[in-house]
């Protein structure tokens, strides 16, 4: 799925013969590897026979690429606005860039975030622990980046919950996001994190990414953006592929 992204998506590819393209490998020393014994889930997930390649189609190269907007309906871009009343917590906007490995802007590239409110609660079935729902939040948003490459999200900080991976296994505040380039197929996932957070260094799922990628999930704090009396400010930027990547979740 990541090499359809690198492949298809035209924005990606640089222009002139003597370029070389550096695919995105999920098994690069800078990504998570598949298996992390440290987070316990990605033993049961990870494969244990060789991978098998198969060949791409036009099912995984292909897709609604500019109509997306009319694909999905209006964006979701305020998760403080999706009910009645205001939710729970610290408002914060979280806005940033997707890139290429040469820093170029990829533009029309759908960015979705799902989130657990502001108690570490998300709306789920399975999500059972004993912490509040809050009815004015949902913590889901989409919106589809601008020709800079440029997205924006406001919402509510997220709290941190227990995952039960370890004793007292909890995990730092963070929110998941999703990209898709011109196809469905062609699908990265992430965390962003928040500065600061005591919870990072002793949590398996970020320790996954190795040494200073790990810091690439980590967001910045920016004054400059922050809303007066409204918003704290985080910026977050998306870096596809090369050696400044962000480090994205394989798919086993």
């Amino acid at each position: 799925m990541t090499e359809a992204f690198a492949r298809a998506n035209p924005h990606h590819q640089p222009r002139g013969p003597n370029v070389h393209v550096i695919p995105y490998n999920p098994e690069a020393p800078d990504q998570t590897p598949s298996l992390y014994p440290p987070y316990a889930s990605t033993v049961k997930r990870s494969p244990s026979l060789p991978l098998v390649r198969i060949p791409q189609t036009l099912t995984e190269v292909t897709g609604p690429g500019a109509v997306w907007d009319r694909l999905l309906g209006p964006a979701m871009l305020d998760l403080t606005k999706q009910h009645k009343g205001e939710p729970l917590g610290q408002r914060i906007i979280v806005s940033g860039r997707v890139l290429d490995e040469n820093g170029r802007p990829v533009p029309r590239t759908v960015v979705e975030v799902w989130q657990a409110n502001a108690a570490g609660r998300y709306i789920h079935a399975r999500d059972q622990w004993d912490a509040p729902l809050d009815p004015n939040f949902t913590g889901v948003g989409r919106v589809i980046t601008d020709d800079a490459g440029r997205y924006r999200f406001v919402s509510i900080k997220p709290g941190a919950y227990p995952w039960g991976n370890h004793k007292n296994a909890w995990r730092p505040e963070h929110i998941h996001f999703s990209l898709f380039g011109p196809a469905f197929a062609t699908r990265l996932v992430t965390q962003m994190y928040f500065p600061g957070d005591p919870l990072i260094p002793i949590d398996p799922i970020a320790n996954a990414a190795p040494g200073e990628a790990r810091e690439r999930m980590v967001s910045r704090f920016d004054i400059e953006t922050t809303q007066e009396a409204f918003a704290l400010s985080y910026i977050f930027d998306i870096v596809l592929r090369g050696r400044q990547a962000t480090p994205f979740e394989t798919q086993p």
